[in-house]
C-alpha cells in the first residue's frame, strides 16, 4: 500500500462486464414483501420508472402517524405487536451487552460505525449533521483500544471535517475512498499509517459532471440538495414538500438517463448516484479487515452499527462469513441483517462507553 512512506492508490480490478451493468435483483423477503419489491423497483427500473421511484421514497421516508398508510394500504406502520417481535428478534446490544462480550471472548474486535443517524442525529440540513463532544470523545476512546472506522455515503473530506479524529479510518463515498489514520493507534499490526482504496477513481470526472447537471436540474425545486460524495453524488428530499417529490424522482431521472455508467440507490430520504461497479459498504468492511491483518482470521469480532439502507450491504457480509454483528439503529422495525439494535445516537454512545469500560476493567 506504500512504498518509501508514499501513499499508492490501490485499484481494484473489476471485470468489464461489472462496469456498467445494475446489480443482480436483491431477494425477495417474506417478511416484508412490498418494501423489498418497491425496494428493488427503485434499483431495477421498469416501464413505469418514475411512479416506482416515488413510491420507494414514500417508502423509505414513513410518516410518524401509525394511522397513515404508505401507498395506500400496501405498506402501513407496523402494529404493536409487530414492533414486539421485532425486538424479540433484534434485541437491544444495551440490554445483551454482557452476551455480546461474551460472543467476542478471545477475539479482536474491530469497530466500523455510521455517521449520519448514527454518531449524529439525522437533521433537515445535512451540511450541519454535527456530533456532540461527548460522543467524539466516545467514538475517540473506543479508537484507543480498537481499530475504528467512519464508513459513511458521505465524502471522506466531509466526515473528517465533523469527526475531527486522527487516530481512525475513514471510508468515505459508501466506502470508494478509504484513507487510514495519520496518528497511527497502537494496535494497528502493520507499519502503515495511511492507506488508500479508491476502486471508482475513473469515476470521478463523470460525478463531478452529473453534480453540476443536478444542481441545474434541481434548483427551482424548494428544500433540495444536492450534495457531491466526490465518488457519489446525493440528491436530498427531506426539506421538499412531498408533493415534490415526483419532481425531484422526474428531474434525477432525466439526468440520471444521459450516463449509462452510473446507478441510482436510495437512502433515509435521499438518492444516491454511485458508479456502476461491485463495490459497497461490505467490500469496505472486507477490505479494511484485510488491511488490518484479519483477512480471513477467526480471531476477529467485527461489529458494525448503521442506520440506513446503505449499511446492510455490510451486515450482510458479516452474517455471510459468520462472525461479529451488526447493530441496526432504528426506532421503528426495519427489514434487516442485523442482528441487534439501538433506537438512536444516544443509545450508540452508551454502547461505546460501555464497550471501552469493559476493556478498561479487562485490562487490570
Amino acid at each position: 500500500m506504500t512504498k518509501n512512506n508514499a501513499v499508492v492508490p490501490i485499484e481494484i480490478p473489476v471485470p468489464a462486464s461489472q462496469h456498467y451493468s445494475y446489480p443482480p435483483p436483491r431477494g425477495t423477503d417474506t417478511k416484508y414483501p412490498n418494501y423489498k419489491k418497491l425496494l428493488n423497483q427503485l434499483e431495477l427500473g421498469g416501464a413505469n420508472k418514475i411512479n416506482s421511484w416515488l413510491e420507494s421514497m414514500r417508502a423509505s421516508s414513513p410518516t410518524q402517524t401509525r394511522q397513515n398508510s404508505i401507498l395506500g394500504s400496501s405498506l402501513v406502520m407496523p402494529l404493536e405487536d409487530e414492533t414486539d417481535e421485532w425486538i424479540e428478534e433484534h434485541p437491544s446490544a444495551l440490554f445483551k451487552f454482557e452476551q455480546i462480550m461474551a460472543m467476542s471472548k478471545g477475539k479482536k474486535i474491530v469497530m466500523f460505525l455510521d455517521y449520519d443517524g448514527t454518531l449524529s442525529p439525522i437533521v433537515d440540513d445535512p451540511d450541519r449533521a454535527y456530533m456532540s463532544e461527548a460522543m467524539r470523545e466516545a467514538v475517540r476512546d473506543v479508537a484507543m483500544h480498537f481499530p475504528t472506522a467512519i464508513v459513511s455515503g458521505r465524502c471522506t473530506d466531509k466526515v473528517l471535517s465533523f469527526v475531527r479524529l486522527k487516530e481512525l479510518y475513514y471510508a468515505g463515498s459508501h466506502g470508494m475512498d478509504i484513507v487510514g489514520p495519520t496518528k497511527g493507534p497502537k494496535h494497528i499490526k502493520s507499519k502503515t499509517k495511511e492507506v488508500l482504496c479508491q476502486p471508482a477513481s475513473e469515476f470521478l470526472p463523470i460525478i463531478e459532471e452529473i453534480s453540476k447537471a443536478l444542481i441545474e436540474k434541481t434548483k427551482m425545486i424548494p428544500g433540495a440538495k444536492v450534495e457531491n460524495n466526490k465518488f457519489c453524488v446525493s440528491v436530498h428530499y427531506r426539506c421538499v414538500d412531498e408533493k415534490k417529490w415526483d419532481t425531484v424522482a422526474e428531474q434525477v431521472k432525466s439526468v440520471l438517463n444521459e450516463y449509462p455508467k452510473l446507478r441510482l440507490t436510495q437512502g433515509r430520504k435521499v438518492l444516491e448516484i454511485r458508479p456502476t461497479i461491485k463495490w459497497n459498504k461490505g467490500n469496505a468492511l472486507e477490505f479494511l479487515l484485510e488491511t488490518l491483518g484479519y483477512a480471513d482470521s477467526s480471531e476477529v469480532f467485527p461489529v458494525y452499527i448503521g442506520d440506513d439502507r446503505t449499511d446492510e450491504d455490510a451486515f450482510k457480509v458479516l452474517c455471510e462469513k459468520g462472525q461479529g454483528i451488526g447493530i441496526l439503529v432504528s426506532k421503528v422495525p426495519k427489514e434487516t441483517n442485523a442482528c441487534y439494535s439501538l433506537r438512536e445516537p444516544s443509545e450508540v454512545k452508551e454502547f461505546l462507553q460501555e464497550l471501552v469500560q469493559w476493556k478498561r476493567s479487562n485490562e487490570h
